[in-house]
Protein backbone atom coordinates (compact mmCIF):
# COMPACT_ATOMS: atom_id res chain seq x y z
CA UNK A 1 0.00 0.00 0.00
CA UNK A 2 1.15 3.51 -0.76
CA UNK A 3 1.61 6.18 1.88
CA UNK A 4 -2.02 7.33 1.99
CA UNK A 5 -4.84 7.76 4.52
CA UNK A 6 -7.29 4.99 5.45
CA UNK A 7 -10.23 4.87 7.84
CA UNK A 8 -10.38 2.08 10.38
CA UNK A 9 -11.40 0.93 13.86
CA UNK A 10 -9.27 -0.24 16.75
CA UNK A 11 -10.42 -3.84 17.25
CA UNK A 12 -7.75 -5.10 19.65
CA UNK A 13 -5.48 -3.66 22.33
CA UNK A 14 -2.88 -5.73 24.09
CA UNK A 15 0.61 -5.19 25.45
CA UNK A 16 1.86 -4.35 21.98
CA UNK A 17 0.52 -1.95 19.35
CA UNK A 18 -3.20 -1.29 18.59
CA UNK A 19 -4.66 -3.56 15.91
CA UNK A 20 -6.77 -1.56 13.45
CA UNK A 21 -9.25 -3.08 11.01
CA UNK A 22 -9.36 -0.95 7.88
CA UNK A 23 -12.54 -0.46 5.85
CA UNK A 24 -11.17 -3.00 3.37
CA UNK A 25 -11.17 -5.62 6.13
CA UNK A 26 -7.40 -5.73 6.33
CA UNK A 27 -5.94 -5.63 9.87
CA UNK A 28 -2.87 -3.53 10.52
CA UNK A 29 -0.73 -3.12 13.63
CA UNK A 30 -0.34 0.59 14.28
CA UNK A 31 1.65 3.07 16.32
CA UNK A 32 0.59 6.60 17.20
CA UNK A 33 1.79 9.59 15.20
CA UNK A 34 4.36 11.71 17.02
CA UNK A 35 2.01 14.70 16.87
CA UNK A 36 -0.70 12.78 18.76
CA UNK A 37 1.72 11.74 21.48
CA UNK A 38 3.11 15.27 21.85
CA UNK A 39 -0.32 16.89 22.04
CA UNK A 40 -1.21 15.03 25.23
CA UNK A 41 -2.38 11.73 26.61
CA UNK A 42 -4.89 11.08 23.83
CA UNK A 43 -4.29 7.52 22.67
CA UNK A 44 -6.56 5.29 20.64
CA UNK A 45 -8.55 2.74 22.67
CA UNK A 46 -10.68 -0.24 21.73
CA UNK A 47 -13.63 0.90 19.61
CA UNK A 48 -12.03 4.13 18.41
CA UNK A 49 -12.51 5.20 14.79
CA UNK A 50 -9.16 6.37 13.45
CA UNK A 51 -7.37 7.69 10.40
CA UNK A 52 -4.34 5.60 9.52
CA UNK A 53 -1.47 6.11 7.12
CA UNK A 54 0.66 3.19 5.96
CA UNK A 55 4.04 4.60 4.88
CA UNK A 56 5.97 2.69 2.24
CA UNK A 57 8.75 0.49 3.63
CA UNK A 58 7.31 0.81 7.14
CA UNK A 59 6.34 -2.27 9.14
CA UNK A 60 3.43 -0.58 10.94
CA UNK A 61 0.59 1.75 10.18
CA UNK A 62 0.48 5.15 11.85
CA UNK A 63 -2.63 6.45 13.66
CA UNK A 64 -2.81 10.07 12.51
CA UNK A 65 -6.16 11.11 14.02
CA UNK A 66 -8.87 9.83 16.36
CA UNK A 67 -12.50 10.65 15.57
CA UNK A 68 -14.72 12.23 18.26
CA UNK A 69 -16.17 9.53 20.52
CA UNK A 70 -19.89 8.95 21.04
CA UNK A 71 -19.25 7.34 24.42
CA UNK A 72 -16.35 6.53 26.74
CA UNK A 73 -15.76 4.15 29.64
CA UNK A 74 -13.53 6.18 31.95
CA UNK A 75 -11.90 5.57 35.29
CA UNK A 76 -9.36 7.54 37.27
CA UNK A 77 -5.88 6.40 36.24
CA UNK A 78 -4.62 4.29 39.17
CA UNK A 79 -1.03 5.45 38.58
CA UNK A 80 -1.77 9.18 38.58
CA UNK A 81 -3.22 11.65 41.09
CA UNK A 82 -5.76 13.32 38.81
CA UNK A 83 -5.72 11.89 35.29
CA UNK A 84 -8.58 10.09 33.49
CA UNK A 85 -7.99 6.76 31.76
CA UNK A 86 -10.30 5.81 28.88
CA UNK A 87 -10.69 2.02 28.60
CA UNK A 88 -13.16 1.75 25.69
CA UNK A 89 -15.06 3.97 23.26
CA UNK A 90 -18.12 4.02 20.99
CA UNK A 91 -20.39 1.34 22.50
CA UNK A 92 -24.11 1.05 23.22
CA UNK A 93 -24.27 -1.21 26.30
CA UNK A 94 -22.25 -2.13 29.38
CA UNK A 95 -22.64 -5.57 30.95
CA UNK A 96 -21.39 -5.90 34.53
CA UNK A 97 -20.54 -9.51 35.38
CA UNK A 98 -20.29 -11.03 38.85
CA UNK A 99 -20.46 -14.71 39.91
CA UNK A 100 -23.76 -15.44 41.62
CA UNK A 101 -22.03 -17.48 44.33
CA UNK A 102 -19.80 -14.63 45.50
CA UNK A 103 -21.39 -11.31 44.64
CA UNK A 104 -19.61 -8.27 46.09
CA UNK A 105 -22.35 -5.67 46.49
CA UNK A 106 -19.95 -2.84 47.36
CA UNK A 107 -17.91 -3.44 44.22
CA UNK A 108 -21.12 -3.80 42.20
CA UNK A 109 -22.24 -0.35 43.36
CA UNK A 110 -18.98 1.14 42.04
CA UNK A 111 -19.20 -0.81 38.77
CA UNK A 112 -22.75 0.42 38.25
CA UNK A 113 -21.71 4.03 38.88
CA UNK A 114 -19.01 3.79 36.20
CA UNK A 115 -21.35 1.97 33.80
CA UNK A 116 -24.24 4.45 34.24
CA UNK A 117 -21.83 7.37 33.84
CA UNK A 118 -21.17 6.31 30.22
CA UNK A 119 -24.80 6.94 29.29
CA UNK A 120 -25.07 3.46 27.76
CA UNK A 121 -27.70 0.83 28.58
CA UNK A 122 -26.60 -1.20 31.61
CA UNK A 123 -27.20 -4.87 32.44
CA UNK A 124 -25.95 -6.98 35.35
CA UNK A 125 -25.22 -10.61 34.48
CA UNK A 126 -24.73 -13.08 37.34
CA UNK A 127 -22.50 -15.88 36.06
CA UNK A 128 -21.65 -19.45 37.10
CA UNK A 129 -25.20 -20.32 38.13
CA UNK A 130 -24.39 -23.93 37.19
CA UNK A 131 -21.89 -24.02 40.08
CA UNK A 132 -24.43 -22.76 42.64
CA UNK A 133 -26.03 -25.65 44.54
CA UNK A 134 -28.19 -23.61 46.92
CA UNK A 135 -31.33 -22.45 45.10
CA UNK A 136 -32.54 -20.37 48.05
CA UNK A 137 -29.21 -18.53 48.31
CA UNK A 138 -29.25 -17.86 44.57
CA UNK A 139 -32.75 -16.37 44.74
CA UNK A 140 -31.74 -14.22 47.72
CA UNK A 141 -28.70 -12.95 45.80
CA UNK A 142 -30.82 -12.17 42.74
CA UNK A 143 -33.25 -10.18 44.89
CA UNK A 144 -30.40 -8.23 46.54
CA UNK A 145 -28.76 -7.40 43.22
CA UNK A 146 -32.06 -6.34 41.63
CA UNK A 147 -32.77 -4.08 44.59
CA UNK A 148 -29.31 -2.55 44.26
CA UNK A 149 -29.41 -2.14 40.46
CA UNK A 150 -32.86 -0.59 40.50
CA UNK A 151 -35.23 -0.30 37.54
CA UNK A 152 -32.59 1.21 35.24
CA UNK A 153 -30.54 -2.00 34.94
CA UNK A 154 -31.85 -5.44 34.03
CA UNK A 155 -30.40 -8.36 36.02
CA UNK A 156 -29.93 -11.76 34.34
CA UNK A 157 -28.75 -15.12 35.67
CA UNK A 158 -26.59 -17.23 33.34
CA UNK A 159 -25.81 -20.93 33.52
CA UNK A 160 -23.67 -22.98 31.13
CA UNK A 161 -26.25 -25.73 31.61
CA UNK A 162 -29.15 -23.50 30.51
CA UNK A 163 -28.95 -22.42 26.82
CA UNK A 164 -32.04 -20.21 27.27
CA UNK A 165 -30.18 -18.08 29.84
CA UNK A 166 -27.34 -17.57 27.33
CA UNK A 167 -29.87 -16.69 24.62
CA UNK A 168 -31.35 -14.01 26.93
CA UNK A 169 -27.94 -12.30 27.11
CA UNK A 170 -27.33 -12.72 23.38
CA UNK A 171 -30.68 -11.01 22.69
CA UNK A 172 -29.26 -7.86 24.32
CA UNK A 173 -26.53 -7.61 21.67
CA UNK A 174 -28.45 -6.04 18.82
CA UNK A 175 -26.82 -6.33 15.38
CA UNK A 176 -24.66 -3.32 14.61
CA UNK A 177 -24.06 -2.51 18.28
CA UNK A 178 -21.06 -2.95 20.59
CA UNK A 179 -21.23 -4.08 24.20
CA UNK A 180 -18.48 -3.69 26.82
CA UNK A 181 -18.21 -6.53 29.35
CA UNK A 182 -16.62 -5.59 32.69
CA UNK A 183 -15.92 -7.41 35.94
CA UNK A 184 -13.02 -8.44 38.11
CA UNK A 185 -10.73 -11.33 37.20
CA UNK A 186 -12.21 -14.80 37.45
CA UNK A 187 -15.91 -13.92 37.23
CA UNK A 188 -16.36 -15.89 34.01
CA UNK A 189 -16.35 -13.10 31.41
CA UNK A 190 -14.36 -15.06 28.82
CA UNK A 191 -16.52 -18.14 29.39
CA UNK A 192 -19.63 -15.99 28.84
CA UNK A 193 -18.23 -14.64 25.55
CA UNK A 194 -17.46 -18.19 24.39
CA UNK A 195 -21.02 -19.27 25.24
CA UNK A 196 -22.45 -16.30 23.33
CA UNK A 197 -20.32 -17.06 20.27
CA UNK A 198 -20.81 -20.81 20.53
CA UNK A 199 -17.11 -21.50 20.19
CA UNK A 200 -13.89 -21.25 22.21
CA UNK A 201 -12.79 -17.88 20.83
CA UNK A 202 -11.21 -16.69 24.09
CA UNK A 203 -8.85 -18.58 26.34
CA UNK A 204 -10.32 -19.63 29.68
CA UNK A 205 -8.18 -20.50 32.69
CA UNK A 206 -8.46 -23.95 34.23
CA UNK A 207 -11.09 -24.12 36.94
CA UNK A 208 -10.22 -25.64 40.32
CA UNK A 209 -12.59 -28.39 41.41
CA UNK A 210 -12.68 -27.17 45.01
CA UNK A 211 -14.20 -23.75 44.50
CA UNK A 212 -14.93 -23.40 40.80
CA UNK A 213 -12.54 -20.47 40.45
CA UNK A 214 -10.15 -20.01 37.56
CA UNK A 215 -7.07 -17.99 36.84
CA UNK A 216 -7.30 -14.63 35.09
CA UNK A 217 -6.39 -15.15 31.41
CA UNK A 218 -7.62 -12.05 29.57
CA UNK A 219 -4.74 -9.59 29.08
CA UNK A 220 -6.05 -7.83 25.98
CA UNK A 221 -9.19 -6.01 24.91
CA UNK A 222 -10.68 -7.35 21.72
CA UNK A 223 -13.92 -6.80 19.81
CA UNK A 224 -15.55 -10.20 19.27
CA UNK A 225 -18.31 -10.70 16.69
CA UNK A 226 -21.29 -12.68 18.03
CA UNK A 227 -23.01 -14.60 15.18
CA UNK A 228 -26.49 -13.25 14.48
CA UNK A 229 -26.04 -10.50 17.04
CA UNK A 230 -23.76 -7.57 17.80
CA UNK A 231 -20.21 -7.32 19.08
CA UNK A 232 -18.78 -7.67 22.58
CA UNK A 233 -15.53 -6.55 24.22
CA UNK A 234 -14.18 -8.71 27.04
CA UNK A 235 -12.28 -6.23 29.20
CA UNK A 236 -9.38 -7.52 31.31
CA UNK A 237 -10.24 -7.78 35.00
CA UNK A 238 -9.99 -4.26 36.40
CA UNK A 239 -8.81 -4.06 40.01
CA UNK A 240 -8.86 -0.28 40.40
CA UNK A 241 -12.19 1.42 39.76
CA UNK A 242 -11.44 4.99 40.73
CA UNK A 243 -14.20 7.43 39.82
CA UNK A 244 -13.76 10.27 37.34
CA UNK A 245 -16.52 12.79 36.57
CA UNK A 246 -19.10 10.35 37.92
CA UNK A 247 -21.78 12.63 39.40
CA UNK A 248 -24.40 11.48 36.89
CA UNK A 249 -23.37 7.86 37.42
CA UNK A 250 -23.82 8.16 41.19
CA UNK A 251 -27.27 9.68 40.70
CA UNK A 252 -28.26 6.83 38.35
CA UNK A 253 -26.82 4.14 40.64
CA UNK A 254 -28.56 5.52 43.76
CA UNK A 255 -32.02 6.57 42.52
CA UNK A 256 -33.55 5.79 45.93
CA UNK A 257 -31.30 8.32 47.67
CA UNK A 258 -31.74 10.91 44.93
CA UNK A 259 -35.51 10.52 45.26
CA UNK A 260 -35.35 10.92 49.04
CA UNK A 261 -33.12 14.00 48.63
CA UNK A 262 -35.98 15.82 46.93
CA UNK A 263 -37.64 15.96 50.35
CA UNK A 264 -34.66 17.59 52.09
CA UNK A 265 -35.21 21.08 53.51
CA UNK A 266 -32.15 22.48 51.72
CA UNK A 267 -31.57 22.06 48.01
CA UNK A 268 -27.78 21.69 48.46
CA UNK A 269 -28.11 19.25 51.38
CA UNK A 270 -25.08 16.96 51.73
CA UNK A 271 -27.04 14.55 53.98
CA UNK A 272 -24.57 14.90 56.85
CA UNK A 273 -25.62 17.27 59.63
CA UNK A 274 -28.16 19.57 57.96
CA UNK A 275 -31.56 19.89 59.67
CA UNK A 276 -34.55 18.56 57.78
CA UNK A 277 -32.53 15.96 55.85
CA UNK A 278 -34.93 13.37 54.40
CA UNK A 279 -32.09 10.97 53.57
CA UNK A 280 -30.78 10.71 57.14
CA UNK A 281 -34.35 10.49 58.39
CA UNK A 282 -34.86 7.44 56.16
CA UNK A 283 -31.68 5.85 57.55
CA UNK A 284 -32.83 6.44 61.13
CA UNK A 285 -36.27 5.06 60.29
CA UNK A 286 -34.70 1.94 58.80
CA UNK A 287 -36.23 2.44 55.34
CA UNK A 288 -32.80 3.20 53.81
CA UNK A 289 -30.07 0.67 54.74
CA UNK A 290 -27.18 2.23 56.62
CA UNK A 291 -24.69 0.35 54.38
CA UNK A 292 -26.19 1.90 51.25
CA UNK A 293 -26.10 5.38 52.77
CA UNK A 294 -22.45 4.86 53.81
CA UNK A 295 -21.51 3.68 50.29
CA UNK A 296 -23.21 6.71 48.74
CA UNK A 297 -21.40 9.11 51.05
CA UNK A 298 -18.05 7.36 50.45
CA UNK A 299 -18.44 7.68 46.67
CA UNK A 300 -19.47 11.33 46.98
CA UNK A 301 -16.42 12.00 49.15
CA UNK A 302 -14.21 10.26 46.61
CA UNK A 303 -15.59 12.49 43.87
CA UNK A 304 -14.96 15.59 46.00
CA UNK A 305 -11.35 14.47 46.54
CA UNK A 306 -10.85 13.91 42.81
CA UNK A 307 -12.26 17.38 42.06
CA UNK A 308 -9.87 18.94 44.59
CA UNK A 309 -6.88 17.14 43.13
CA UNK A 310 -7.83 18.13 39.61
CA UNK A 311 -8.12 21.76 40.70
CA UNK A 312 -4.70 21.54 42.40
CA UNK A 313 -3.19 20.02 39.26
CA UNK A 314 -4.78 22.75 37.11
CA UNK A 315 -3.34 25.48 39.32
CA UNK A 316 0.10 23.88 39.33
CA UNK A 317 0.09 23.59 35.54
CA UNK A 318 -1.00 27.21 35.26
CA UNK A 319 1.81 28.29 37.58
CA UNK A 320 4.34 26.23 35.61
CA UNK A 321 3.15 27.78 32.34
CA UNK A 322 3.39 31.26 33.90
CA UNK A 323 6.92 30.55 35.19
CA UNK A 324 7.93 29.30 31.74
CA UNK A 325 6.57 32.48 30.15
CA UNK A 326 8.55 34.67 32.54
CA UNK A 327 11.68 32.60 31.91
CA UNK A 328 11.26 32.92 28.13
CA UNK A 329 10.84 36.71 28.38
CA UNK A 330 13.93 37.00 30.59
CA UNK A 331 15.98 34.85 28.19
CA UNK A 332 14.86 36.89 25.17
CA UNK A 333 15.78 40.12 26.97
CA UNK A 334 19.31 38.82 27.64
CA UNK A 335 19.72 37.85 23.98
CA UNK A 336 18.73 41.33 22.81
CA UNK A 337 21.36 42.86 25.08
Amino acid sequence: MADEQFSGEVVKLDRGYPLVRLESGERVRCEHATALVKEGACRAVIGDHVQVSVPAAHDKGVIEAIAPRTREFVRKDPTERAVPQVLAANFERVIVAQPVGEVNLRRLERELVLAFETGAAVTVVLTKADLADDAAATEATLAAVRALAGPAAEVLLVSAADPASVDAVRALLAPGTTTVLIGRSGVGKSSLVNMLVGDEVLEVGAVREGDGKGRHTTVSREIVEVPGAGRIVDMPGVRGLGLWDAEAGIEAAFPDIESLAEGCRFRDCTHHEEPGCAVRAAVEAGTLPRERYDSYQALQQEMATVRDRREQARRMNKEKASDQKRYNKKTQGRKRR
